[in-house]
C-alpha cells in the first residue's frame, strides 16, 4: 500500500474525506460553466464575491453574537474559484498548496520532502 492509499484508508476508517487538491481541481472543472473568453475576469470577480460573502457572514456573527453560521458553504465556493483560477492559469493547485505549506522549511528540507512525496506518488 502506498502512502496515498494508506492515508485514504486512515481517513475512511475515521469517517473523514481525503481529497487531494489536484484531484479536487480536476473534479471542480467538471462543473465549470462560464465564458472561457472572459475566464480570468469571471473567476477573479467570483472569488472576490465569495470572499465578500464570508466577510459579511462573519460580520453578522459578530454583530448578532451568534454561534451558528454557514461559513463552510462559502469556504467551499472560495475553494472552487481558487481551483478554477489555478486551472485557467495552468497551475497545479496541489503543488501551490504544498509549496505554500512548506515555505517555513529550509530549501534543502523542502526539496527532500518534495522528492519524498513525488517518489511515494509513484
Amino acid at each position: 500500500m502506498n502512502l496515498e492509499e494508506e492515508a485514504k484508508q486512515f481517513m475512511h476508517n475515521k469517517n473523514r474525506c481525503l481529497l487531494v487538491a489536484s484531484d479536487y481541481q480536476l473534479k471542480a472543472k467538471e462543473t465549470a460553466i462560464f465564458p472561457k473568453d472572459k475566464a480570468l475576469e469571471y473567476l477573479c470577480l467570483g472569488l472576490v464575491g465569495e470572499a465578500g460573502e464570508i466577510a459579511n457572514k462573519a460580520k453578522k456573527v459578530i454583530r448578532d453574537n451568534k454561534k451558528d453560521h454557514d461559513l463552510g458553504g462559502e469556504i467551499g465556493d472560495v475553494l472552487w474559484y481558487c481551483a478554477m483560477l489555478a486551472d485557467h492559469l495552468k497551475l497545479d493547485l496541489g503543488e501551490k498548496l504544498y509549496f505554500r505549506t512548506h515555505q517555513s522549511l529550509s530549501n534543502s528540507q523542502a526539496a527532500i520532502f518534495y522528492i519524498f512525496i513525488k517518489w511515494n506518488d509513484g
